[in-house]
């Protein structure tokens, strides 16, 4: 190797660890009909490296009543589903008020505010989007996408919402089935859960 180059590796060394970059999760949330499905796909990409396939992303949560996922680091996205699960709980199960409970504190507490990942938590009767930034976003149509993939599904369910009859569930595993044949870092491995 000559002067200044560098050694190129899918493994990350300690040195490197701050270059390191991890991306991975298309999650879709799609209201209809009566029913809210939170989907994601399962693939997590190290650098350039295809690591796990089946990861799981979303979760039920509340004792079954409501629905959560994430997209960003895994330790950072399961300490923000423990914490919102906490602020469901303390709310008596109302999801807008643990939602902006969850985005008042990941905003203003020091130790929250260094975690990276956004979440999509659902209902049976509402869709949220929650940053770290304090945005807590309603989607106008139910239908709410996040993650490397997040785009492309959500331009898929839309379209499927309007110009088909499909249930919630066949929308969004449709439409992640096209974000997995667009964004390379986005599987086939699907993890559904479903509310009705």
């Amino acid at each position: 190797m000559g002067r200044g180059a560098r050694r190129s590796s899918a493994v990350a060394e300690p040195r490197d660890a701050a270059r390191v970059r991890i991306r991975s999760t298309t999650v879709l949330a799609v209201r209809h009909q009566g029913s809210v499905v939170l989907a994601a796909d399962g693939q997590v990409t190290l650098n350039g490296t295809v690591v796990k396939n089946t990861a799981r992303k979303v979760r039920r949560l509340g004792e079954g009543r409501a629905l959560a996922g994430f997209a960003g680091s895994a330790a950072d996205g399961i300490t923000l589903l423990e914490r919102f699960e906490a602020k469901l709980e303390a709310s008596d199960f109302n999801l807008r008020r643990a939602a902006v409970d969850l985005a008042k504190d990941w905003r203003t507490d020091k130790l929250l505010r260094r975690l990276e990942a956004l979440m999509i938590v659902a209902d049976r009767s509402e869709v949220f989007l929650i940053s770290g930034t304090g945005d807590v976003i309603q989607p106008d149509d139910g239908v709410v996408g996040i993650g490397s993939g997040g785009g492309y599904a959500l331009a898929a369910a839309r379209a499927l919402l309007q110009h088909s009859t499909l249930g919630a569930r066949a929308i969004a595993e449709a439409a992640l089935g096209i974000a997995a044949g667009i964004c390379i870092y986005t599987n086939r491995e699907l993890t559904v859960e479903e509310l009705s």
